[in-house]
């Protein structure tokens, strides 16, 4: 039993996939073209409206059953796989792990595939840095007594990007776990969602103010 257990997501909290998403489209309008960036990004959000997280290489492998002899298909994946995504990790979140494992145990908690979001984590070095502490769900949310078991604690911290998400947790955690809505990336930048979703117990600006929180 721990005292104290963070929760860490990843996109748009440890790490800027906006910008990982950004280049992403300009390397696809340079491989492909326009037209071609566009159908792969339909593909990819029908994709997560089946799935329910982002499948960047799911995505690339439908496109490739639409156009078998593209060729340059390859090159994309490519590019996928050898992406720094190193140089996308915010500049304080590092110190922010290090600090929190002084106060307690740190975990990513993160959604998404299982090649490629797990690819990231550990070469942007992430997994590094929690010394491989990594939970990996389809929905983080729905999976909060699988989280208990392999980590139990008195009380938790969540610190994620997504409002909706950490409602959905506290809604279920109650008293037991603080969250805290870090406003980085478009998600914690949507207006809307974030009036129409009940407010986190903290709001911090950057990954790195996380260290001026008292917790416990």
């Amino acid at each position: 039993m721990n005292d104290l257990v963070f929760l860490l997501d990843v996109d748009n909290t440890l790490l800027d996939n906006d910008a990982v998403i950004a280049d992403l489209r300009r390397h696809l309008v340079d491989a492909f073209g326009a037209d071609c960036e566009r159908r792969y990004w339909e593909i990819f959000e029908q994709l997560r409206s089946e799935l329910g997280y982002a499948d960047y290489l799911g995505a690339l492998q439908r496109y490739r059953v639409e156009h078998p002899g593209e060729p340059r298909v390859l090159g994309i994946s490519l590019y996928l796989l050898h992406y720094p995504f190193a140089d996308c990790v915010y500049p304080a979140t590092f110190h922010a792990i290090r600090h929190l494992r002084a106060r307690g145990r740190a975990v990513i908690l993160s959604d998404g595939d299982v090649v490629f979001q797990p690819h990231k984590i550990e070469r942007s070095g992430l997994w590094a840095a929690v010394d491989g502490e990594v939970l990996l769900y389809i929905h983080k949310e729905q999976m909060l007594d699988d989280v208990m078991r392999r980590y139990p604690s008195k009380h938790y911290v969540m610190v994620d990007d997504k409002i909706h998400i950490l409602a959905a947790m506290k809604a279920q955690w109650r008293e037991r776990v603080t969250t805290v809505f870090v406003r980085q990336g478009h998600y914690a930048h949507d207006a809307a969602l974030v009036a129409a979703t009940l407010p986190a117990d903290v709001a911090i600006e950057q990954i790195g103010d996380v260290i001026d929180v008292p917790f416990g």
